[in-house]
């Protein structure tokens, strides 16, 4: 899976770059560009891998890479805003608002949502009716269903007075989360017009565990490994996986969720086996 994933990095950096570098030169744009540097690229690793797995090549699956980084990187930006989860620093950088200005970080943030839908445009990602497969599927990921939904949970989680439980968690970050890494799992077969069921399966059980795992981090973490604040969720005394299940309890779930995700790539068989890699990369990693 790591050499897939040194393989994957830089030319998803490089689509990202080369559609910035077309954009009106200014703080717009190197905020963007600022943006969407580093990170694991973990879903632009699930299109591309999940295109493989049908028989597409990566040329075909690059632009959609690019376009699921490009709308995490928006998601970033405005989850970092004093408005949302106010923090000031990002995989080890300043973020963008204190980097710039919030009005700045705010229209980055714009730019690169939209950036993403015209990345899903390019011709080579298939034909007419692939492309608006995987725009519906990422509008639906990323909206009022979706990402944002589970952000507007979040929110008005703190301030509510009741914590939440087992199930509003995993209700929350289903949207908050796991709606865009489902999105991306599932890029493959959309574009292939194959059945997604399997990889649903599979991102739903993965993504969980991601979010378990950053629950994890937020406890036992530092700060220059994660490359954020930590300890960030029991100052603000809220209800996570591990606050809920304490640590043990966390972890074994997370064993089991990236178990069941493994589980559902059993049709693929051999061919998936950078998938199954990821399902435990995800729980084991300290960033």
């Amino acid at each position: 899976m790591q050499s897939r994933l040194a393989e994957i990095r830089p030319l998803v950096e490089a689509e990202l770059n080369a559609a910035i570098d077309a954009l009106p030169a200014g703080d717009l744009s190197d905020a963007m560009r600022y943006a969407v540097q580093g990170g694991k690229r973990l879903r632009a690793f699930l299109v591309m891998e999940s295109a493989r797995l049908h028989g597409l090549d990566d040329d075909a699956s690059l632009p959609v890479a690019a376009a699921v980084e490009a709308l995490h990187a928006y998601s970033l930006v405005h989850d970092d805003l004093p408005a949302m989860d106010d923090d000031d620093l990002r995989r080890g950088q300043p973020t963008v608002h204190v980097k710039w200005t919030e009005a700045t970080a705010i229209l980055a943030g714009d730019a690169l949502q939209t950036l993403a839908f015209q990345l899903l445009a390019d011709p080579r990602v298939g034909d007419d009716a692939a492309r608006m497969r995987l725009v519906g599927s990422l509008a639906q990921a990323s909206g009022a269903a979706g990402m944002a939904w589970g952000q507007a949970l979040d929110i008005a989680a703190e301030t509510s007075g009741v914590p939440l439980d087992l199930d509003a968690i995993i209700r929350l970050q289903g949207g908050k989360t796991g709606a865009l890494i489902r999105f991306a799992a599932t890029a493959g077969p959309l574009m292939a017009g194959a059945d997604p069921a399997a990889l649903d399966d599979y991102a739903q059980a993965v993504g969980l565990a991601f979010q378990i795992a950053d629950d994890i981090l937020d406890v036992e973490g530092c700060e220059a490994a994660t490359g954020k604040r930590v300890g960030k969720d029991a100052d603000a005394n809220k209800a996570t996986f591990v606050s809920l299940l304490g640590l043990e309890g966390a972890r074994s779930e997370a064993r089991r969720l990236a178990d069941a995700g493994q589980d559902a790539l059993a049709d693929y068989g051999d061919a998936a086996g950078n998938l199954r890699d990821l399902a435990r990369f995800v729980i084991e990693r300290d960033s």
